[in-house]
């Protein structure tokens, strides 16, 4: 059998829809017969899609973050997390048990210094051949859209919640 170029996918911006984005892959790759693991750094919350993509017997999804981090100071726990996210995710890209893994808002872990650029970079090198890997969040890194295959920016040209509205 011959194995496909996984390719590496960046979601990134300043407007919302991007891990919305990567959540519709992963829909969308289970509908084609994948599995998928989503790991999300930086997030500790429990999300309304999250209950929706547990319920999907190929989709797996692990939190690499505390639920208070975005709103709080960045301490030695928040690091740990994420680093200890990062060394699981390494294990599952060698696996090749998943056709597609999702690293979300890994952009925002590096730009927050809980790893880096090249340290992310040195586990996406280290996976199976075919695993598809999509990045999400904002501020990504000039080395991890220099190695991206696609690279999509969400800018914000209009949104409700400036008049106010909340989701």
């Amino acid at each position: 059998m011959i194995k496909i170029k996984g390719m590496i996918q960046v979601y990134t911006g300043n407007d919302k829809g991007k891990t919305t984005a990567a959540f519709g892959l992963a829909i969308r790759a289970v509908g084609a017969g994948k599995n998928v693991f989503i790991g999300q750094f930086v997030k500790g919350m429990k999300y309304s899609e999250l209950k929706s993509l547990k319920s999907i017997n190929e989709i797996e999804i692990s939190q690499y973050g505390l639920d208070y981090f975005i709103n709080g100071e960045i301490d030695k726990k928040n690091i740990d997390e994420a680093r200890k996210g990062l060394k699981e995710i390494k294990k599952i890209l060698k696996s090749g048990k998943y056709d597609l893994v999702i690293l979300d808002e890994a952009n925002i872990a590096v730009y927050y210094d809980l790893f880096s650029a090249k340290e992310l970079i040195e586990v996406i090198n280290a996976r199976e051949t075919n695993v598809e890997v999509v990045i999400t969040g904002r501020y990504a890194a000039k080395e991890i859209i220099e190695k991206a295959d696609l690279v999509t920016e969400m800018k914000e040209i209009k949104h409700y919640y400036n008049q106010g509205v909340e989701v």
